[in-house]
C-alpha cells in the first residue's frame, strides 16, 4: 500500500494527508474525538492493510500523541502569554485613558493657547499696519524722553546743591544751637552770681533778680537806691551796686544797660538840670553808673538810660503801685558777636 502525508501547522492548527490503497484521507488536528474516530479507521482497515503499514501507522500515532502532549504544553503556555498579555492590555488601557485626558487637557489649553495666539496675532498685524505712526509717535516719545532727563540732571544738579547748602546750614545750626546753649547756661551762671552776691538785699520789695529773653534783669527799688525825688544814691545803696560791681568786673563779656523808671507823679519842684521824671530817671542812672565804673566796670560796657514814667510794672493808681514804678533796673546782656556773627553767614 502506498501512502504519503503531509503536516501544515499554523496558530497551532494542522492536518494530516495521507493514501490508502490508491484513496485519499484528510484529517484536522488530532484531538480526543478525532483520534478515536482515527482509531476506529485503523481498526476497520487493518483487515485490508499489511502488518508493515499497521506498524508504521502506530508509529504514526505515537508521533501524533506526542504531538498532542507538546501542543498542549504550548497552549497552556500560550495561555499563560494570554493572561500576562491581557493585564498588560488592562495596564496599557490604564493609561491609555490616562493619556487620554492629558491629551484632552493638552488639547483644551492648546485651543486657548491658539485663541490667545490668535488674538496677540492680530493685535501684532494691527501694530505692524499702525508702524508708520507708532514709529514717529516713538521718534517724538524720546525726543520727550531725552528733555525730561535734561531736566532731571538739572534738578539732580540743584538736589546735590541744595543737600550740600542743606548740609552745610545743619552744622551751622548746630554750632548756634550750641552757642546759643552756651549763651544761656552763661546768663543762668550769671544769674545765680548776682543773686548770691545781692543775697542780703532781697526781701521786702527792694531787690529781684529774674532772667527774661535771654538777659538778667536786676529790678532794685527807689528805697533801696534814692530818697524820693533825689538824684544821689544813699548809703545802702552803694554797698549793693559795689557788690554787683564785684561779680560783673569778673564778666567783661557782659553788656549793663542800666534803665531809670519813675511813677507818673510830677517832680516836685524844677531845677536847672532836672525838668521832670524824664531828667530824674537819667540823672539816677548815671549816678549809679558811676558807682559801676568805679568799682571796676568798663565803662565802655555801661551803657546809662531813663525811662522816666513811660514804662510802668503797675498802673499809677495807688501808693503801692507807684512804689513798684519807681525802680532801677539793671539789664545784664551777655555779648552775642560771636552769635551775630555766625547768623551773618546765612
Amino acid at each position: 500500500m502506498h501512502a504519503a502525508y503531509f503536516i501544515r501547522l499554523n496558530s497551532t492548527i494542522f492536518f494530516r494527508q495521507f493514501a490508502l490503497n490508491g484513496h485519499i484521507c484528510v484529517m484536522k488536528r488530532p484531538n480526543t474525538s478525532s483520534l478515536l474516530i482515527f482509531s476506529l479507521a485503523i481498526t476497520l482497515l487493518s483487515s485490508c492493510v499489511a502488518k508493515k503499514e499497521f506498524d508504521a501507522l502506530m508509529t504514526q500515532k505515537t508521533g501524533l500523541e506526542n504531538d498532542k502532549v507538546q501542543l498542549e504544553e504550548d497552549l497552556d503556555v500560550a495561555k499563560e502569554k494570554i493572561n500576562r498579555l491581557e493585564v498588560q492590555v488592562d495596564d496599557l488601557k490604564g493609561k491609555n485613558n490616562a493619556l487620554q485626558s492629558d491629551f484632552d487637557l493638552v488639547s483644551a489649553e492648546l485651543k486657548k493657547t491658539q485663541a490667545e495666539y490668535d488674538r496677540i496675532k492680530e493685535l501684532y498685524e494691527n501694530l505692524l499696519s499702525n508702524s508708520s505712526q507708532l514709529n514717529s509717535d516713538l521718534a517724538k516719545q524720546q525726543q520727550r524722553l531725552l528733555a525730561i532727563e535734561d531736566d532731571l540732571d538739572i534738578e539732580r544738579r540743584k538736589n546735590e546743591e541744595l543737600a550740600r547748602d542743606l548740609a552745610t546750614r545743619e552744622a551751622r545750626v548746630i554750632e548756634l544751637e550750641k552757642l546759643i546753649a552756651d549763651k544761656e547756661r552763661a546768663v543762668e551762671s550769671l544769674k545765680n552770681k548776682v543773686t548770691s552776691a545781692l543775697l542780703n538785699f532781697q526781701g521786702n520789695d527792694e531787690l529781684t533778680v529774674e532772667v527774661k529773653n535771654g538777659k538778667v534783669y536786676v529790678s532794685l527799688a527807689e528805697k533801696l537806691l534814692f530818697k524820693s525825688g533825689s538824684s544821689s544814691v544813699d548809703e545802702k545803696g552803694v554797698s549793693a551796686l559795689t557788690q554787683l560791681a564785684n561779680v560783673l568786673k569778673d564778666n567783661p563779656d557782659i553788656n549793663v544797660m542800666v534803665e531809670g523808671h519813675t511813677d507818673n507823679v510830677p517832680i516836685s519842684r524844677a531845677s536847672q538840670y532836672m525838668n521832670d521824671n524824664w531828667d530824674l530817671s537819667v540823672m539816677r542812672a548815671t549816678s549809679i553808673v558811676r558807682i559801676l565804673v568805679k568799682n571796676g566796670l568798663d565803662p565802655a560796657t555801661i551803657t546809662a538810660s531813663g525811662r522816666g514814667e513811660y514804662v510802668p510794672v503797675a498802673t499809677n493808681d495807688t501808693p503801692e503801685n507807684k512804689a513798684l514804678n519807681r525802680r532801677t533796673e539793671i539789664i545784664l546782656t551777655p555779648k552775642l558777636d560771636e552769635l551775630f556773627q555766625l547768623l551773618e553767614t546765612y
